[in-house]
């Protein structure tokens, strides 16, 4: 199961002062070191984060896989032909919102979202959609073309006791679901180092994409070590016998 490490919050740091530090190409450097298998980052149309000089340097240094979130506008279609990220992946966004508050609307941008991922593919790069643990919006994103889905994990991460059960069982079945009808599966959005190995344990997910609790961790104990922590978590939740799926969502 590969890991994506989102390196946005560095930016967010570095921008707070708009200055050069902490470097984000750096943080990088050293997460890949730390056995990232690949680098996320979203450039906002605000560009509160994540700066267009960011992703031209990733681009020219990442030897992982370089993933670029970023939401269906002209201008990103625009940048993403440009740098040729590894993976695409779009995500709703709002100019107002902390950091994404969920999956993608398929249902209501079917026509626009289709049209985004034709335009990115014809210019050789797979694409990704991050949606809700949710059986219609995953048949959707089938029906128009998305390579790849990314589950929202966040309802699951803030859930607690019960709840949080029911929110891992809606996932592993938008998993099941996704496989089923032949699209490759990832997922992330508030995971952290308490919450990710039942995740961790569902059969058939490619890859998991972290952010902000790795560089919370980074700030105290280094960018390589938050990694290997991590990928220790996910490894060891493998390793263990995977969770099974026991019902179905309609």
């Amino acid at each position: 199961m590969l890991l994506g490490v989102n390196v946005d919050h560095v930016a967010t740091i570095r921008q707070a002062r708009r200055g050069i530090e902490p470097d984000p190409i750096m943080a990088a450097t050293l997460a890949i070191l730390g056995g990232a298998d690949g680098i996320t980052i979203h450039l906002r149309e605000d560009r509160r984060h994540i700066q267009d000089r960011d992703l031209k340097i990733l681009r020219e240094v990442v030897p992982v896989e370089l993933n670029l979130e970023m939401a269906s506008t002209k201008e990103m279609v625009g940048i993403a032909i440009n740098t040729k990220p590894d993976l695409v992946t779009l995500v709703p966004e709002k100019r107002q919102e902390l950091t994404t508050e969920g999956g993608l609307d398929v249902k209501n941008k079917r026509r626009l979202i289709q049209d985004v991922i034709k335009k990115i593919q014809d210019n050789g790069m797979p694409v990704s959609l991050f949606i809700n643990p949710d059986h219609h919006d995953i048949t959707i994103s089938k029906e128009i073309g998305t390579d790849m889905v990314e589950i929202h994990t966040g309802m699951y991460a803030e859930a607690k006791g019960k709840k949080q059960e029911k929110e891992l069982l809606r996932i592993m079945n938008a998993v099941k679901h996704a496989i089923d009808i032949g699209l490759v599966v990832n997922a992330g959005h508030g995971l952290n180092y308490f919450n990710v190995s039942k995740i961790a344990s569902i059969k058939d997910i490619r890859g998991l994409y972290i952010g902000h609790s790795i560089v919370s961790r980074a700030v105290l104990v280094g960018m390589e070590r938050a990694v290997r922590e991590m990928k220790h978590l996910i490894r060891t939740a493998i390793e263990n016998k995977g969770i099974t799926y026991t019902s179905s969502e309609q």
